[in-house]
């Protein structure tokens, strides 16, 4: 049935506080990728946010943008998913500090989709929800001409993909963009990483590797039960079924890929055939039912979930690991869902880069459990005395864009960055990527390689995908 909820406006006081406290939280990034002040637009977009069942489709709204629409429309079928979204837009419009101002028009009821395409009430729909109709939105969304910024991943499965690509195709005929929403590119340990490993005195170049020893390493760790913008995150019971989340696999790993490629080969484009997959593997991860209730709200399993308990525990086949080529290079990239961090601790996330002349590790520090950026010299480079003054020479250039970085020597032959909190920008990151995306639609200076490496990445995913389910 038809349902308006128009939410709580904030005056504009706030809402031009917001934008340049935010602004000022963000001062010092002027990387390419990583616009230095909200984009001026010539006219306004209007924001759509089709079926929201993931806190991430909220994150893209915990700030205000300048030349977009304040009056967000809600399309979505009738549900705790969109009850809990529209909460969390409440939280920020009415939060003590920097208060956002967005006004939500929802419309509920089984012909949501029917209805957002009929009424066509903005040009940007938002997706962030049950992964296994997102391919679905994305192809109705292009077909009416708006543009799409989604939720990762487009596609979990191989069918998922070559929809992608004739729906990619089309978006392109139609002149619409169509892109995924990767955050990592704004974190500062990867910026940092992917800054050095471009300098040849300071890492060389990246090795080949081997499938035993891959020149290119990242892990990934994260848990079902996590605190987002300060309060506990409850998720969707299909959130733990795979063919409507899909696999970790296919899932968390798509940022990873995205880090490789945007790291190992920067501002290159990328082809299927450049991807080689050697081995893949997955596994579950078992839940008991009182967690499960903790998390979800739920008293029990639901009927869709019943295939996946065993002995009373739910099985979600949330971890795997994959080993590839990209080109010459060997590339190992693993995921893996805990139900809760240790206390103090949260998600956690390594990235090795084996260099000629250095490695570079982001790791969580020891003291703090911040990532931090590791820098250590190859046995062959230990021999000249040189590389710390490169290294410090390099550090210095970096901190012009960055002021506040310094390097530390932590042991004979390994230093670390010392990141300044105010680069720690964390869940900002969304801002930042929707800012970039709608730079990038009204600028039209989306990057030669942007799309080709999308579809390079989701293949990536689902061919691993694919070998791990012949085991």
């Amino acid at each position: 049935m038809n349902k308006s909820i128009i939410m709580k406006k904030i005056n504009n006081y706030f809402f031009f506080t917001g934008i340049f406290i935010f602004l000022s939280a963000c001062s010092g990034i002027n990387n390419k990728q990583v616009p230095s002040k909200v984009p001026e637009v010539k006219d306004k977009i209007h924001l759509i946010t089709l079926d929201p069942g993931h806190f991430h489709a909220a994150l893209i709204q915990k700030t205000m943008y300048k030349g977009i629409d304040s009056t967000v429309y809600v399309y979505a079928p009738e549900g705790i998913d969109v009850e809990e979204h529209l909460k969390r837009i409440e939280a920020y419009n009415t939060r003590k500090d920097d208060p956002t101002c967005w006004t939500e028009k929802v419309y509920t009821g089984k012909n949501y989709l029917q209805k957002m395409l009929a009424d066509k009430s903005g040009n940007v729909v938002i997706l962030s929800g049950n992964n296994s109709k997102k391919i679905k939105y994305i192809k109705a969304s292009v077909d009416a001409g708006i543009n799409v910024f989604a939720d990762k991943p487009l596609a979990i499965n191989s069918s998922d993909f070559l929809l992608l690509k004739d729906v990619m195709k089309l978006a392109g005929d139609r002149g619409v963009v169509v892109d995924d929403i990767m955050t990592e590119r704004y974190e500062i340990t990867n910026i940092l990483q992917r800054e050095l490993s471009k300098d040849k005195e300071i890492f060389g170049i990246l090795k080949k590797g081997t499938a035993e020893h891959p020149a290119v390493v990242q892990q990934s760790i994260h848990h079902f039960f996590k605190y987002v913008s300060g309060k506990p995150n409850r998720r969707p019971s299909w959130y733990f079924d795979t063919a409507q989340q899909g696999e970790g696999i296919v899932d968390v790993t798509t940022h990873l890929i995205d880090m490789i490629q945007w790291e190992t080969f920067p501002d290159k484009v990328l082809h299927k055939s450049d991807v080689q997959m050697i081995d893949a593997k997955h596994w579950a991860t078992k839940l008991t039912l009182e967690q499960f209730k903790k998390v979800t709200g739920l008293k029990e399993y639901p009927e869709f979930l019943q295939k996946d308990v065993k002995n009373g525990q739910l099985n979600i086949l949330a971890n795997g690991y994959m080993v590839y080529k990209l080109r010459d290079k060997y590339i190992k990239v693993s995921v893996v869902w805990n139900f809760e961090a240790p206390e103090g601790k949260g998600d956690t996330y390594c990235s090795i880069m084996h260099g000629t002349l250095c490695d570079l590790t982001i790791k969580q520090d020891e003291k703090n459990d911040q990532p931090t950026v590791y820098i250590s010299c190859t046995k062959a480079y230990k021999k000249t005395k040189s590389f710390e003054e490169k290294l410090k020479k390099k550090v210095r250039n970096i901190s012009l864009t960055y002021p506040g970085l310094k390097l530390v020597k932590k042991g004979n032959q390994e230093w670390i960055l010392n990141i300044p909190e105010k680069y720690r920008v964390g869940e900002a990151h969304f801002a930042q990527a929707t800012m970039a995306y709608f730079n990038y639609i009204k600028e039209g200076n989306l990057p030669d390689w942007e799309i080709p490496n999308m579809m390079v990445k989701y293949y990536t995913t689902t061919q691993a995908l694919k070998m791990a389910e012949k085991k």
